[in-house]
């Protein structure tokens, strides 16, 4: 077993970018996820391959029972598979040194305790010992896999509706539940009971008697409070969280879950100021709820890791997340997206990510979930939602619907506020409203700006791979964080990881604000934005909503002051220009809170 694995991992991205993402990098150490949304997606990866591999390969259709569920299992196997044969590969390469060796231990850590060693019994042990000890000590990254819980619409035959295990989600699951994996299912986008009830089932789940769980639970959130609570409710099945993934609320790719002013920094003091209550609370419940199941009862303590995620992008932010909030590893997403050996991102869109500038990576409206979602402008799914709004058909004809999931308004079935059938159903009732001219353009334009974002966040990785996408269409989705426009060139796996590792710095541009700021600032354009929305007319519940808001991000900035002029021998060289930023940060703010005062005021009048 590894004694020191690396202190990073690649989080999922869109449907696509990291659909094959361990194929590249697990066999390496590094942990990365798979989306499993799109089991058409997988099933094409899969065939592409098995041809490239020249492995059998058996169709599985829609006419197969069960077929979602097959196609994710044997696409996970077959990835599953294929890392194993390279990490085989790399570890027998150890006896005469080769490329693949060298760079598995080149891309670790100059603090990895294995890298010493393996420097050392290089230089005088035979090859029995030298392959005893790499089998011993090495270990591939985990496949890990994940699934939005909002994401669990109902599946019907002809118009049979059927039993809930055959919905999205739920058959995804099931997909990794089946499968060879010994890693992780990632949950995120909140709590769904009914999926989470679901896992019970599965054999895998739970612990054996010395306390190893063959598939472990991860949940993203983005506070403690969710923490707290899902561990619990999960705990109470005999289910075991080893590991809450934080994620900043804004500060991050794809959908955007904001905190109620909640910053990233004060939300970490939380989990590590309560961590071992967290520990100590689930582990009580977790360990009567085995014994009340007959089940078997760990008599070692179950391990929960705490990691975090979103817009970190120098090695001192990294190591500094580590050591003051005893983070176990930090997510770097978007800037993967510039390294072609780890992501799969078409030529097109890759270049147009080297290109992007703060003002073309903003916070949407498109998603269909109607959760704020990171987009880049000019995505050419968006140029083709505009060549269809031109033409006087707005709309996507929905060929996957993964995302038809929260509407009713006009039929039976739910269906996807991006679909054609939807607006053209929601224009039409807008048309007899007989708005004036603005209201009506208003109200055109928040219906037609859902983009199908549920095929446009997979194509890039079949336009990346030459397959047929005439189904899909080629319009691209991407969601990348602002991070990105930081980084403006594509690298090398070796490169991004010595940029992590503070080994090099592929950062250019000297104006990048500190991450913590940055989130900051992205927060405060929210609010502004949400005071905007509220000046025609506030209501009680906004009056409350904008306050609290505004007096945590309040509290936010005097943690930021007390944290920066406290630390020592850590961010010396930007300590005088982060002090300045919150400076201005509470200015703004200051103007924001006066503001949201006055519509109170004129509400309070009004009545």
């Amino acid at each position: 077993m590894m004694i020191d694995k690396h202190k990073f991992h690649i989080p999922v991205m869109g449907i696509g970018y990291t659909i094959d993402t361990p194929l590249k990098v697990a066999q390496y150490g590094i942990d990365s996820v798979i989306s499993v949304v799109d089991d058409q997606l997988l099933e094409k990866m899969r065939k592409m391959y098995c041809v490239r591999y020249d492995i059998p390969y058996a169709e599985i259709t829609e006419k197969v029972d069960d077929f979602r569920a097959k196609r994710i299992t044997s696409y996970l196997n077959l990835i599953y598979h294929l890392v194993e044969k390279k990490f085989e590969d790399l570890k027998n390469s150890a006896v005469d040194m080769g490329h693949e060796i060298k760079e598995y231990f080149n891309l670790l850590p100059d603090s990895s305790t294995i890298k010493k060693e393996f420097k050392h019994i290089t230089s005088g042990f035979n090859l029995n010992e030298i392959k005893n000890w790499v089998n011993e000590h090495l270990s591939m990254g985990s496949i890990d896999i994940n699934i939005m819980t909002k994401l669990d619409k109902a599946n019907y035959i002809k118009k049979d509706k059927l039993p809930a295990e055959y919905n999205d989600a739920h058959a995804a699951l099931r997909g990794f539940a089946n499968s060879k994996l010994k890693s992780s299912i990632i949950f995120s986008a909140g709590m769904n009971p009914a999926l989470y009830s679901y896992l019970g089932q599965f054999e895998d789940f739970y612990p054996d008697e010395n306390g190893e769980i063959k598939k472990k639970i991860i949940l993203k959130v983005s506070d403690y409070r969710s923490a707290f609570i899902q561990g619990k409710y999960l705990a109470k099945k005999g289910l075991w969280i080893s590991e809450f993934r934080v994620e900043s609320g804004l500060n991050c790719g794809g959908h955007a879950f904001a905190t109620d002013g909640y910053l990233l920094g004060p939300i970490l003091t939380e989990f590590k100021d309560k961590r071992i209550e967290l520990k100590k609370i689930i582990n009580e419940i977790y360990l009567k709820a085995l014994a009340d199941k007959s089940r078997c009862v760990p008599a070692k303590k179950m391990e929960v890791k705490i990691t975090a995620q979103g817009g970190v992008g120098t090695a001192e932010e990294h190591q500094f997340l580590i050591d003051h909030y005893d983070i176990d590893s930090v997510g770097w997403g978007t800037p993967f997206l510039l390294v072609p050996e780890a992501t799969t991102v078409d030529e097109s869109t890759l270049n147009k990510l080297v290109e992007a500038k703060e003002k073309d990576l903003y916070l949407s409206n498109i998603s269909p979930l109607g959760v704020p979602f990171n987009s880049l402008r000019g995505n050419t799914k968006d140029i083709e939602k505009l060549s269809f709004i031109a033409k006087g058909r707005p709309g996507s004809s929905c060929p996957k619907q993964y995302i038809a999931i929260n509407n009713k308004e006009f039929t039976d079935k739910n269906i996807c506020t991006a679909s054609r059938q939807y607006q053209y159903l929601k224009l039409k009732e807008l048309d007899g409203e007989n708005l004036n001219t603005d209201e009506h353009q208003t109200k055109y334009e928040k219906i037609v700006e859902k983009s199908c974002i549920c095929v446009g966040l997979g194509t890039s990785a079949l336009v990346a791979n030459n397959l047929n996408y005439k189904v899909e269409g080629d319009g691209i989705s991407i969601c990348p964080g602002p991070n990105l426009a930081y980084f403006s060139e594509v690298i090398s796996l070796k490169e991004m990881v010595d940029h992590i590792y503070g080994r090099i710095n592929v950062i250019t541009r000297t104006d990048r604000p500190h991450v913590f700021i940055n989130e900051l600032n992205i927060y405060i354009d929210y609010l502004k934005n949400k005071v905007e929305e509220a000046r025609v007319s506030i209501s009680d519940k906004q009056d409350k909503y904008l306050l609290t808001f505004a007096e945590n991000l309040k509290e936010g900035i005097n943690y930021y002051f007390s944290l920066f002029k406290e630390l020592k021998n850590i961010f010396e060289d930007t300590k005088q220009t982060i002090l300045n930023d919150l400076e201005k940060s509470k200015n703004s703010l200051h103007i924001l809170y006066l503001e949201i005062e006055n519509l109170s005021l004129r509400k309070a009048a009004a009545q």
